[in-house]
C-alpha cells in the first residue's frame, strides 16, 4: 500500500457551462429522431467527445458535413454569421454556448457600439476568441500577452488617440490580463475594462497554485487541446514538477520516485470520472 498523500483540487473538473453543454447534448441524443451533430468538438476533451460519439452524436468539421438534423452549438460559441447560416439551412439548433462566453460576446458588441476599439486578451485561433471577434463589426485586436501588448506601440496603431475597450477570453489568467491592461493604460486616451475571466476558471487556477506549493509533484488532467487545462500546467510548472496527462495510463512511474505528496487538478472541460481514474491508479 502506497504511503503517498494525494491532494486533489476541490473545484477541478466540469464547470457550469460545460455541464450545461453536456446535459443539452445527451438530452438531444435521447430525444431527437434525426441525426445530432456538433459543429467542431462540443468541449476540448477527446475522451468526452469519444463518449458523445458512442451516444450517437456526430462531430462535424464544417456545415458541408451536415445534410440534415440537429446542430448543437459548441460551448466555445459561434460567430453570429455562422449562427444565421445554420438557421438559414433549416437545421434545428440546440444552443449549448456557455453563458459566460455569450456575456463576453455581448460586451464586445456593446463596446463597439459605444465607439471603443475592442481589444481581446486571448489566443487568436481559439474558437472562443473567433466567436467573440465575429460579434463585432469591423476589426478587433487580439493580444495574447504583455509582449504583444508592447508590440502594439510599434505597429502604428496610435491607440493613444482612441477609446479602447478591453475584454478577456474566459479562460485567461488574471495575471496575464492585468499585465496587458497595465501596458494599454499608458497607451490610450480612454480605457474601459471588463474582467470577463470565468470565475470557475479563476477558482481552479488559484486552488491549483495553492496545492502546487504543498506537493512534490502536480498532475494536470485534461485534453491537450484544452486552453484552460494547458494554462494550469504552465501556472504550476514554475512551482513544482508538473505533468499534463489525458489518461491514467500516461503516468510514468519514474515521476513518482521519492515523491510523498501528489497534487491533482484538471481543467473545466475535464470530467470528474477521469480525475477519479487517475487518483485510483495512483492509490494502487
Amino acid at each position: 500500500m502506497s504511503t503517498r498523500q494525494i491532494i486533489k483540487v476541490k473545484d477541478a473538473g466540469f464547470c457550469f457551462g460545460v455541464k450545461r453543454a453536456m446535459d443539452l447534448a445527451l438530452k438531444s441524443a435521447k430525444s431527437e429522431k434525426n441525426h445530432v451533430y456538433t459543429l467542431g468538438p462540443l468541449i476540448h476533451n477527446p475522451q468526452v467527445c469519444e463518449e458523445l460519439k458512442k451516444q450517437g452524436i456526430i462531430e462535424a468539421k464544417s456545415l458541408n458535413d451536415i445534410q440534415s438534423g440537429v446542430v448543437i452549438l459548441r460551448s466555445h460559441g459561434v460567430p453570429p454569421k455562422l449562427y444565421q447560416e445554420i438557421a438559414s439551412l433549416g437545421f434545428k439548433i440546440v444552443d449549448a454556448v456557455c453563458p459566460s462566453v455569450k456575456r463576453v460576446q455581448e460586451l464586445a458588441h456593446q463596446l463597439k457600439e459605444e465607439g471603443y476599439e475592442v481589444v481581446v486578451v486571448g489566443e487568436k485561433n481559439h474558437p472562443e476568441v473567433m466567436s467573440i471577434r465575429g460579434t463585432v463589426e469591423g476589426e478587433t485586436i487580439v493580444v495574447e500577452g504583455p509582449q504583444e501588448a508592447e508590440k502594439l506601440k510599434l505597429k502604428g496603431l496610435k491607440l493613444h488617440h482612441r477609446k479602447v475597450g478591453i475584454i478577456a477570453q474566459t479562460t485567461q489568467t488574471i495575471d496575464n490580463f492585468k499585465k496587458v491592461v497595465e501596458i494599454l493604460l499608458d497607451e490610450t486616451k480612454e480605457l474601459k475594462i471588463y474582467n470577463t475571466i470565468c470565475k470557475a476558471v479563476e477558482n481552479i487556477q488559484n486552488e491549483s497554485l495553492e496545492v502546487a506549493k504543498q506537493v512534490d509533484l502536480m498532475l494536470v488532467i485534461g485534453g491537450k487541446n484544452s486552453a484552460n487545462t494547458t494554462r494550469l500546467c504552465k501556472l504550476c510548472s514554475p512551482i513544482t514538477p508538473t505533468y499534463h496527462i489525458e489518461l491514467p495510463e500516461e503516468i510514468d512511474l519514474t515521476w513518482l520516485k521519492g515523491v510523498k505528496k501528489i497534487g491533482i487538478t484538471g481543467g473545466t472541460s475535464t470530467p470528474h470520472w477521469l480525475i477519479d481514474r487517475v487518483v485510483d491508479r495512483l492509490r494502487r
